[in-house]
């Protein structure tokens, strides 16, 4: 659960509902959907694909892929496609990976001098990078999926504290931290500019600065929201 909404991929770390699989979540009469939402003889594949929507925050929002049971071998896979979108993020700069060599296991047979071949491993990290990345989310796919305004105010007061809680061996806690998050709201369903034009008026330095001064004055219009990150 995030703030009262019910979300379908959840890590195993974060699980609320004790569910060992996908499957069985969206199959669980308490946590999904029910079995026969998934049998094209019972339940309508795009009615399933609505109820799913209605159910999970990250389906409406980022989209999914269920397959439903068809008559004998056949089945039918129906893709839900979400309005949100997130790209990949790159660094400004290129990095410097720092690795060095771990221990990743220990022998628990025997008197313990016999190591096994995997004994020794390497670990990788960057020490330093600034990352940038961009995203969207379309009006139009909204409408398909129910995704509206309050789906997108979850998102956007996610975004500032994305890292929290992800901590692991390759990313310690404090190591990686959101420090902006620039948000821009259209006033039309079709865009005042277009993605493109948007994102290429952010121009990220090195160190993290930006001209917040120019990106707010860049597009008449459409000015920014900047936040601060956690």
């Amino acid at each position: 659960m995030a703030d009262g909404y019910s979300i379908f991929v959840q890590s195993d770390d974060n699980k609320k509902d004790g569910m060992t699989s996908l499957k069985n979540r969206a199959e669980s009469k308490e946590f999904g959907l029910g079995k026969d939402a998934f049998n094209s003889k019972k339940t309508k594949p795009e009615d399933a694909a609505k109820r799913a929507c209605e159910k999970w925050l990250d389906v409406r929002s980022f989209g999914q892929l269920f397959a439903f049971k068809g008559s004998g071998k056949e089945g039918v896979s129906v893709a839900i496609r979400g309005p949100v979108t997130l790209q990949s993020a790159f660094s400004v700069e290129p990095v410097s990976v720092t690795s060095t060599q771990i221990t990743k296991s220990v022998s628990g047979e025997g008197d313990g001098t016999k190591k096994g071949s995997d004994t020794m491993g390497m670990k990788h990290r960057v020490d330093r990078a600034i990352y940038v990345t961009f995203g969207a989310m379309s009006p139009q796919l909204a409408e398909r999926t129910g995704f509206n305004d309050q789906d997108a105010g979850i998102i956007k007061n996610v975004l500032p504290r994305l890292f929290e809680g992800d901590a692991s061996s390759a990313r310690p806690e404090g190591s990686m931290a959101v420090e902006k998050v620039i948000w821009w709201k259209h006033n039309s369903k079709s865009g005042q500019y277009s993605s493109a034009k948007v994102h290429r008026t952010l121009q990220v330095n090195a160190d993290g600065s930006f001209d917040e001064e120019g990106l707010k004055n860049a597009l008449n219009g459409l000015t920014p929201e900047i936040i601060d990150g956690f």
